[in-house]
């Protein structure tokens, strides 16, 4: 039990945990998206686009593969190895999901310029795709610093008082002689 449960004030929720949760929940959307633009390619299947054509647009320029890959196929690795990240609970996972989150979102910003000002349209899922990456890579990054702060400080020295504190002991003991 901690100090503060029982001076009757419930322990504090695991920070990181929750943070795990939020981010696996958000990776979980990532694979749907990305795993729904890779079943759409491989199928020849038409995307479903809210936008007139911006979708097909996107998705058949030469951008959207890199080494005919599919950047959806990338998207979905991304997005897998963030969530396969949050198991390993030490320094190492914290970073391995940080850097993985960056590198995607670092891929999402070049191709969303891409969209933008070389293709000249806009696909909603891509769009998501990297609004999801962007909110991963800020709480991968939240998660890596959190950590580095929770690095406990040098304990207290076990009988430090302060010196009025020593005085008032001083003048007891000299009271009790």
């Amino acid at each position: 039990m901690t100090a503060a449960a029982t001076n009757g004030v419930p322990a504090p929720a695991n920070p990181d945990r929750r943070l795990r949760i939020i981010i696996g929940v958000l990776c979980l959307i990532g694979i749907g998206v990305a795993g729904y633009l890779t079943y759409t390619h491989y199928e020849g299947i038409k995307v479903l686009c809210l936008s007139s054509g911006g979708c097909e647009t996107v998705q058949s320029s030469v951008y959207s593969k890199v080494a005919g890959l599919p950047v959806a196929v990338l998207g979905l690795a991304g997005y897998v190895g963030i969530l396969i990240t949050l198991a390993i609970r030490n320094d190492f996972g914290r970073v391995a999901g940080f850097g993985l989150a960056l590198i995607g979102f670092l891929f999402s910003l070049y191709l969303t310029y891409r969209e933008i000002f070389t293709i000249k349209a806009i696909c909603q899922w891509c769009v998501s795709s990297a609004v999801l990456m962007t909110i991963l890579t800020i709480l991968t990054a939240i998660r890596v610093l959190r950590a580095e702060s929770d690095v406990p400080a040098a304990p207290p020295a076990r009988h430090s008082s302060t010196r009025a504190e020593r005085r008032r002991i001083e003048r007891r003991q000299a009271a009790r002689r």
